[in-house]
């Protein structure tokens, strides 16, 4: 075989390690999503999310009570499949308004981390205007029967 061939060959076996590792990574975050909206029939959920092009990229997750009392505060950050979430106990039982007024609160150095804070933040605010929206169902679209 050509060399062409061979590196052809391992760009394809590149690509399907890199599609298998993006599966479980994305399973993952499913498993720990549907967890916490079947856990916490009430309150709200917030994720936020930045990708990094060179930096590592961040996820948190924050789920509140409805008198807005963080219960679960969870962040995954890394550049591989491998990043698994990691549960914050220190910030349970915090207020949001708290996180909201310093989403560095986490970790000073890590601007992403703070900016994906931020964006969950957000989105719970967003969610609890919207009348459309339950507590439990945040990121779900329900039907209505």
């Amino acid at each position: 075989m050509a060399i062409w061939q061979w590196a052809l060959l391992c760009l394809v076996v590149a690509w399907l390690i890199q599609s298998v590792g993006v599966w479980v990574q994305m399973r993952h975050y499913s498993d720990v999503f549907k967890g916490i909206t079947q856990k916490y029939a009430d309150g709200f959920v917030g994720a936020g999310q930045v990708r990094g092009r060179f930096a590592k990229g961040t996820i948190a997750m924050i789920v509140v009570t409805p008198d807005l009392t963080v219960r679960r505060l969870m962040t995954m950050s890394g550049r591989s499949v491998f990043a698994k979430f990691r549960r914050h106990e220190a910030f349970e039982g915090m207020t949001l308004e708290r996180i909201r007024t310093n989403p560095a609160i986490l970790d000073a150095k890590d601007k992403g981390m703070a900016e994906a804070i931020r964006k969950a933040v957000e989105q719970i605010d967003r969610v609890r205007t919207d009348p459309e929206r339950r507590p439990g169902l945040t990121g779900l679209k329900t039907a209505n029967t």
